[in-house]
């Protein structure tokens, strides 16, 4: 079973999964697209403080609570106690594709329910343009089926209902409000590739300013935007890949990358998302001024308190709890960082086959209206595609494809063996091809 820790979505070229363990550093994931499908690199901490220290003997133990900055183990009645007196906003971080995640938060919102009967849950899943769709299925107005129709859930968020419905359940059983807190990804999107000044006021869907991002926020996302810089679409796509993790970037390269208009806007884009959920928890938190408001969002967005936790206190909201699952593989190491205010210990990873997600093969560049493929990976499946350098990817099974990062959202959203129509533009002339994935293979091949 896989475990891996937060993700990020970002304005960026080049896309990394989140499935390949050999990012075992500090966790800073940027999504590919936004909304939907998340291609993510996964790294932690080098300088962790080690957890051989024998005063933290509960980080290598499944199912313990660790108070991450001292490491000492938290009785869990006492936790839940203090957060029922206090009421803060409680961020639950996951990594999308993995299902103890999910079964952890699932407890967790048992845990404060039962503690408290008041609660509210808000997920990045869903753009506030749904949240009508989230009211109606709290009130018993649709059924399973009808409310992923309506929610648009392939479309929007796109990774398998099935991780999330026991949440979706839970909230509609208990009558439990459920928030949308994401945005359009079209205008994250659209300030990755343009910048938030020039999007006007009136479109940017009610946000106000973002905080500026902190220096090491800032640093974090200049090395992962280099990172991602060396490795095609596709290329670490799972754990059963060959691809060696890519050196970390300099002190000199940081400082270079930071200086670049594409890297702000990549920032800023970054800074949009984040903004946009803190914005709707702190609006939750107004509406429901009693209750105790829970944030179903990615661990990249929580940890280290960069992003939905820095953008909250811009805000005015100070009381905020951030909780993390980790496996034991990597808890110790966490302890005496800033990662989050708790941890939940996940069992040890299993060494069990995973499947492999499709690769496409492809480095990409932001183009004319369009990602420009500027280099082909031998062997792929973008080459027996008869895609080829300097092609501009217009459309993906149908879906209009205006930078790199929605082709790569489409791309992880494929399941093996799915036969994917490409609308490319190559010399002034349209084509159509098929980009075929190929399927999975059996465990004894």
């Amino acid at each position: 079973m896989k475990k891996s820790a937060g993700l990020y979505r970002s304005a960026t070229v080049y896309s990394v999964s989140t499935h390949n363990r050999r990012f075992h550093r500090r966790t800073v994931v940027l999504c590919a697209s936004f909304i939907t499908a998340t291609i993510c690199l996964f790294s932690m901490h080098k300088n962790s403080v080690a957890a051989e220290t024998e005063g933290a003997p509960g980080c290598a133990t499944p199912g313990s609570w660790i108070e991450v900055k001292t490491g000492r183990s938290i009785d869990r009645t006492e936790l839940f106690r203090d957060l029922a007196q206090r009421a803060p906003v409680v961020l639950l971080g996951e990594s999308h594709t993995d299902a103890d995640h999910h079964y952890w938060q699932l407890h967790t919102l048992a845990a404060l329910h039962g503690r408290t009967g008041n609660i509210v849950i808000g997920f990045e899943a869903f753009p506030r343009r749904l949240q009508t769709v989230l009211d109606d299925w709290i009130a018993g107005k649709l059924t399973a089926e009808a409310f992923l129709k309506a929610s648009e859930w392939r479309q929007v968020w796109g990774y398998d209902a099935a991780l999330y419905m026991p949440l979706f359940q839970f909230a509609r059983l208990n009558r439990i409000p459920m928030i949308a807190l994401n945005v359009e990804r079209s205008l994250v999107a659209r300030v990755g590739q343009q910048g938030w000044a020039s999007v006007p006021a009136s479109e940017r869907e009610g946000l106000s300013n973002h905080a500026p991002a902190s220096p090491a926020y800032q640093r974090e996302l200049a090395r992962i935007y280099l990172v991602k810089k060396t490795l095609p679409l596709g290329a670490a796509a799972s754990p059963s890949s060959q691809v060696s993790p890519p050196p970390e970037p300099d002190e000199a390269a940081l400082a270079d990358a930071m200086k670049e208009p594409q890297f702000q806007r990549f920032v800023e884009a970054q800074l949009t998302w984040d903004r946009a959920m803190a914005e709707a928890l702190a609006g939750a938190k107004r509406t429901f001024s009693n209750a105790t408001i829970v944030g179903i969002l990615g661990s990249g967005h929580v940890q280290d308190g960069y992003g939905v936790p820095h953008q909250l206190k811009e805000l005015g909201v100070t009381a905020t709890t951030s909780f993390i699952p980790v496996s034991v593989d990597a808890a110790c190491k966490l302890v005496g960082t800033s990662f989050a205010d708790a941890i939940f210990t996940l069992p040890q990873e299993e060494q069990a086959p995973i499947r492999e997600r499709p690769r496409l093969g492809v480095f990409l560049a932001q183009g004319d209206g369009a990602p420009r493929i500027s280099k082909v990976a031998s062997g792929s499946v973008a080459e027996a595609a008869g895609l080829q350098a300097g092609d501009h990817v217009v459309q993906a099974a149908g879906l209009d494809t205006r930078i790199p990062d929605e082709l790569v959202d489409i791309v992880g959203r494929q399941a093996p063996g799915t036969w994917l129509p490409l609308s490319i533009r190559r010399d002034g002339q349209a084509l159509d091809l098929i980009a075929k994935f190929r399927p999975q293979p059996t465990q004894d091949q």
